[in-house]
This record gives C-alpha cells, structure tokens and sequence, in this order.
C-alpha cells in the first residue's frame, strides 16, 4: 500500500472520530506507521501539524454546527471535545477572528478547513520535483560521539532548534573534546529517541576509530547501522536545507521504494 494511501486510512478514521477523544498512536497506526514517523510525513506534504489538522477540523464542524442546528453553544463545544463554552469560544476567535455566537447571528463565510484528500493532493504535485535525487550509497557501521540534544516536530521547532545545535557545538568547541578522530573536519547531525508527541533527540558528533573506556563529561556515544542510505547533497543557505529536509519526508520518500530502517543505537 502506497504512503500516500496508508496517510488517507488515517485522515479516514480522524474525520470518523471528530467527535471523541483521539491520540495520535491510534491515528497513525490506521496508516501502519509510528507515532512520530507519522508526524513527520504528515507534517512534511500538507505544511501543518496532525493536531493542527484536527482543530481546524472540529472548529470548522463546530462552525457549520452553529449555522446548520439550533444547539447551543455548550452542546457544540462539547460535541466536539472542548471542556467548556469559553474553551470554544477562545479557539474559534483564535481561529476565525470572531465569536460564535456573532458568528450565528451574522451571514459570514469562514475560510473552513475540509477533510483533507491526500489521494487528490498527490496528483498535484507529480511533475513539481526539483531537487536533486540522492544518491543511493551502502555504508558501514559508524561510530559517533556527540552532544545529544531534544527538539520537537511540533510548530517547526527543530528547524531553529537544529541550527542552534550546530552553532553551540562549534561556538563551545565541543569538536575538540572528541577522541579518537575517524575524519578531521567533518561534523554529524543524527535525529534518534522519537517520541510519540513529536519530540525527538539530535546528535551532533564526529565519526571515531573506537570509543574509549569513558566519554568526554556530557557526551554520548552511538552507532549508526551498516546498511543502504540516501545520499542528499545540499550546498547553500539554512533555508535551501530547511526545505530539503522537507522534500525528503513530504515528496522523495512517499514517492520512492525505501522505508526508514532502525534508528542509531546507542552504546
């Protein structure tokens, strides 16, 4: 089954359930993927979060609740899943620039977000590849030492957070407390230890000979897998590998015949 298929079972049973409780482990495993593997697909091809999905989904229900019922406000709420009148009202001001109940009485059309059709979306975006292709590579096992970091997928954060991680790692010469040197000059950046909320560790490290008896205070160590690897070759700005990192998880990967294999190992 194709990805962009498995992701539609999942928006399926979201769009079955607005009504009641969900976490995200359920949602994604109607798409046979992990929690965060999940996450980050969905992130990457549509440009918004799973949970930001589905608030604009329930609001947009609550919406056409209001205009299309004689339910009161707090029936609506909690129809669809909001502890109280005020939570409502809070989110759908947020969201639409208005109250509820001025909403009701006002003739107004509302940017509402729809059941998302990623079946259809895939149709619109064949022919828009413009990055390069990888390279396909086979490599052996690699050992690192680094610094170990936690970011989320959550608003985006990683793609700030990362650049810190870098510039802390340089600015800090952590580079220069590492044994062992496999290659001079040349810095890792490993994402392992998802979580199903969308958080997720990053390593920055350098490849070594072998580890030593005791790591460097504040430093771990792990392996990265012998095994076949995409090769994305990125030369330019933050921003050009930003969105490279996006057309890896919301175009190549949907669209290629690989999967993601184990995440590193650490030792």
């Amino acid at each position: 089954m194709d990805t962009y298929k498995r992701i539609q079972d999942a928006i399926d049973y979201v769009e079955e359930h607005l009504q009641e409780e969900m976490n995200i482990t359920d949602i994604a495993s109607r798409a046979h993927f992990s929690a965060f593997h999940f996450q980050r697909l969905f992130q990457a091809i549509s440009g918004f979060s799973v949970q930001e999905y589905i608030r604009k989904r329930r609001l947009s229900e609550a919406a056409l609740a209001l205009k299309n019922t004689s339910d009161n406000v707090l029936e609506i709420a909690v129809t669809y899943q909001y502890q109280s009148q005020e939570a409502l009202t809070r989110a759908f001001e947020k969201q639409f620039g208005i109250t509820p109940g001025r909403y009701r009485k006002e003739n107004r059309s509302l940017p509402y977000q729809a059941k998302m059709d990623f079946l259809t979306f895939r149709q619109t975006i064949k022919g828009e590849i413009t990055m390069n292709k990888p390279t396909i590579t086979t490599l052996d096992e690699i050992l690192i030492i680094g610094r170990r970091y936690r970011t989320s997928l959550q608003d985006e954060k990683y793609f700030t957070d990362i650049l810190g991680f870098y510039q802390a790692f340089g600015s800090n010469q952590d580079f220069l407390r590492i044994p062992n040197k496999a290659a001079a000059d040349m810095s890792y950046g490993i994402s392992c230890e998802f979580e199903d909320d969308g958080s997720f560790s990053f390593v920055v490290g350098e490849a070594v000979q072998g580890f030593p008896e005791e790591l460097p205070e504040g430093f771990i160590s792990l392996v990265l897998p012998a095994g076949k690897y995409a090769e994305f070759k990125v030369n330019g700005e933050v921003d050009l590998v930003q969105n490279t990192r996006r057309y890896i998880y919301g175009t190549w990967l949907p669209n290629s015949n690989y999967r993601e294999a184990r995440d590193p190992i650490s030792k």
